[in-house]
């Protein structure tokens, strides 16, 4: 079985290799992000303790007893606090934007670089069409054919599961977003600066 997967990579020429780098740097860099916002402080617990934690922020715990207590410590307008807020959002959120802009492109580039590995294979079909009939022929038409189609194929099965991680991770982003949005509207509500 491993031999036969082997063969097949093989038969796909040397456009085989980036996009095998292509794929571990795809899935490498989306996990990453995955984790980031799963666990590397981006959890922001329950919108139910939020209120409780506003009103008292010794009480709050984890990344949004942090946020509590930093955007209410000294303050004494409704602007600080949303000065307060929007540094942190870009504390949060712009790694994960400048990530996730990357990996965007490393994704899009999986079909083309398939399509590298096409153009490759049709290449070498045009030149073996050229050279006349007979069975070497025949033989080099299929070969360049096998690794047009096996790139291509490659390519695309690359991409396809990083646009849907690329989705999951956008989801993520947005509700640790609103999530802020949130305890912020909450918190100068319940301030009641001018």
């Amino acid at each position: 079985m491993l031999d036969k997967i082997i063969s097949i990579w093989m038969s796909g020429g040397w456009v085989m290799i980036p996009l095998a780098l292509l794929a571990v740097l795809i899935y490498s860099t989306g996990l990453q992000l995955l984790v980031t916002l799963r666990k590397g402080n981006m959890q922001l617990g329950h919108e139910s303790q939020w209120l409780v934690w506003i009103q008292e922020p010794a009480q709050a715990t984890g990344r949004v007893g942090e946020i509590i207590r930093y955007t209410q410590a000294d303050v004494t307008a409704a602007k600080q606090v949303r000065n307060r807020f929007e540094e942190i959002r870009l504390d949060l959120i712009t790694t994960v934007e400048r990530r996730l802009a990357f990996l965007t492109t490393l994704v899009a580039s999986a079909p083309l670089m398939g399509l590298l590995g096409t153009v490759i294979g049709m290449l070498g079909t045009f030149t073996a069409i050229s050279m006349g009939g007979g069975a070497e022929t025949a033989a080099m038409v299929a070969e360049g054919i096998s690794e047009a189609l096996i790139t291509t194929q490659t390519g695309l099965f690359i991409a396809l599961p990083g646009i849907f991680l690329t989705l999951v991770i956008r989801r993520r982003k947005h509700a640790v977003e609103a999530a802020l949005a949130r305890i912020e509207s909450l918190s100068l509500t319940t301030l009641k600066l001018d």
